[in-house]
């Protein structure tokens, strides 16, 4: 089931995925569902003073609350903006954060560095998905958890950018990335490393203060994976992919006409490291 990426030199390949991430500014995104976040965090019942890491952390909508609970953590990703805006998220709170760029294909920790290893929508648009999971199978420790939220296939956000993939395809040879939304996928991924491996399907919202083509023209100008794909396009794309993505977010909207709120579909996954 998984493809193999040998169309382009690792290294072009990561600097795509860098280049994606730092386009837009996607702390203005990920505001939208802080809430769901923290929840996901709450769920883990961390310990005080656990050694956490958050992979492709973003502005934090994991760390911080990991770290509100008590545990010592590190989050690392490839955007240094988003890194210096969860630096700076740290601090208005009085948080001691460890955050460094960094790549989830090549994590620049000892092996057993960290009882529990969490990721939410971001090692799952790792570009070669199997050295971003064996980098967090091998940075956990023995008896840890590994906890990833990966966006479903079937899923609102699955919906927009498989929108976007018929606009936009991916390099050659390149997954898709909500192949991690698929739990056999996981499984062939992750579970050698494993003793125990854990599924369940919840949902997240997505809520904004504005009319869902205001919300498409948010993710337009500050979602890296959108941001690409219109540069990408000519003017018919664009003008096509726009009203596509307004129509989406428009059927699936349950706010009323001065808001938007969707729920996106997500599988959740605990591991425990053998």
């Amino acid at each position: 089931m998984q493809q193999q990426v040998d169309s382009q030199p690792d290294e072009a390949l990561r600097a795509r995925v860098r280049a994606t991430w730092t386009a837009g500014d996607f702390g203005r995104i990920a505001v939208g569902f802080e809430s769901g976040a923290a929840d996901f965090i709450a769920q883990l019942a961390l310990k005080q003073g656990e050694d956490v890491l958050d992979v492709a952390c973003g502005t934090g909508n994991l760390t911080l609350p990991a770290a509100r609970a008590g545990a010592r953590v590190t989050g690392i990703d490839i955007a240094p903006g988003l890194i210096a805006q969860l630096q700076a998220r740290a601090v208005a709170e009085g948080l001691a954060v460890d955050a460094r760029e960094g790549d989830a294909e090549a994590l620049p920790f000892a092996d057993a560095s960290f009882d529990t290893v969490v990721t939410m929508f971001g090692a799952m648009f790792a570009a070669h998905p199997q050295q971003a999971a064996d980098e967090l199978l091998r940075v956990t420790r023995p008896g840890g958890r590994i906890a990833m939220a990966n966006w479903a296939p079937e899923g609102f956000i699955g919906s927009m950018l498989k929108v976007t993939v018929r606009y936009l395809p991916p390099p050659p040879g390149v997954p898709s990335v909500l192949l991690w939304g698929n739990p056999g996928v996981v499984e062939e991924r992750l579970g050698a490393g494993l003793s125990d491996l854990r599924f369940e399907r919840r949902s997240m919202v997505l809520a904004y203060p504005f009319e869902p083509e205001q919300t498409v023209e948010l993710f337009r100008t500050w979602y890296g994976p959108t941001v690409r794909a219109f540069a990408a396009l000519d003017e018919a794309g664009q003008r096509g992919l726009f009203a596509d993505l307004v129509r989406l977010w428009t059927e699936h909207n349950t706010a009323g006409p001065n808001g938007t709120r969707v729920e996106s579909e997500f599988l959740a996954v605990v591991g425990i490291r053998a």
